[in-house]
């Protein structure tokens, strides 16, 4: 058990020993003040790790750097394609770029503010999940903070460069609407893929060593979203708009702001319904994430 004097979430949160209203989950605790103490733990771990990490610049310098040119790779293949093709799936560079520009900064977010849950397995393995529940803080919330790398800023960095590069090429039609959706995107696109993070986490509680699983739907869906959905079968073009609607992170809201065809013929008002997807897929995500806690068991050792 950690240290009550280093503890960073100690005095964030209250005592359910000394309060009885105060374990999360009791029975006399709201879900508001639920939400608000998670978050205060969350900002309590994250201002540690950032000391942690403000103590070698040096390295935090270099580590971002490194996070920024490997994934600007990624970037780099999309150019050489179109150094031999004028056209991918119909879309010129400039709209590609669009297309990049938005997955890496909505997946930077989540990934830089969530993407520690990813490792859950290996805590599930090792018994070390058992030091967060005597806490009196919500597991999500301290797993989620863990080891919270600024590193990850690389990655935001350079998906905002490219999208200013596709918005500084791109001749867009600048109505109220399309304005309104590009933020109204990148934030849904964000929540989008904190939901997959989390429900991939639960799915650890059972698997344990599934990382790669996860890794397949979050980076592997960030991948797939970087080009356009014309360039894939119409199935894969369902599924990841129907079952895993990854394609209301930009696909969709994306096309209206381009002046493009929907995919699957969805209808026009279906650019807008990014939040209420987000929010669709929290519900399942967090039902998730409670039914795999509840079923852990340590390592009984």
């Amino acid at each position: 058990m950690a240290d009550p004097a280093t503890d960073p979430v100690r005095d964030t949160v209250r005592d359910p020993v000394t309060d009885p209203v105060a374990g999360f989950g009791a029975a006399g605790e709201r879900p508001a003040s639920r939400l608000r103490d998670g978050l205060r733990a969350y900002a309590a771990i994250v201002r540690m790790w950032i000391r942690s990490t403000a103590a070698y610049r040096i390295s935090f310098v270099l580590t971002t750097l490194g996070n920024f040119a490997m994934t600007a790779l990624d970037f780099v293949a999309i150019l050489l394609m179109f150094s031999r093709v004028d056209a991918l799936g119909g879309y010129s560079l400039p709209e590609i770029a669009f297309l990049y520009g938005l997955t890496s900064v909505s997946f930077g977010v989540a990934d830089l503010t969530i993407g520690s849950v990813d490792k859950l397995g290996r805590r599930v393995r090792d018994g070390t999940l058992d030091t967060l529940l005597v806490r009196p803080a919500p597991v999500l919330a301290q797993v989620a903070a863990d080891r919270f790398a600024l590193r990850r800023l690389g990655r935001i960095t350079q998906g905002v460069l490219v999208l200013g590069y596709a918005l500084s090429r791109l001749d867009i039609d600048w109505t109220p609407g399309r304005l309104l959706l590009m933020p109204v995107m990148l934030l849904s696109g964000s929540v989008i893929f904190c939901a997959v993070f989390v429900a991939g986490a639960a799915f650890q509680f059972v698997a344990q060593d599934a990382s790669e699983v996860q890794n397949a739907f979050t980076y592997g869906g960030t991948t797939l979203l970087q080009y356009p959905p014309t360039v894939f079968a119409r199935e894969m073009v369902r599924g990841v708009t129907f079952v895993l609607p990854l394609a209301f992170v930009n696909w969709v809201p994306a096309a209206y702001v381009l002046g493009r065809p929907y995919p699957l013929d969805l209808p026009g008002w279906a650019a807008f319904a990014s939040p209420l997807v987000a929010a669709a897929c929290c519900v399942p995500a967090g039902l998730a994430w409670r039914a795999g806690l509840r079923s852990y068991r340590s390592t009984g050792s």
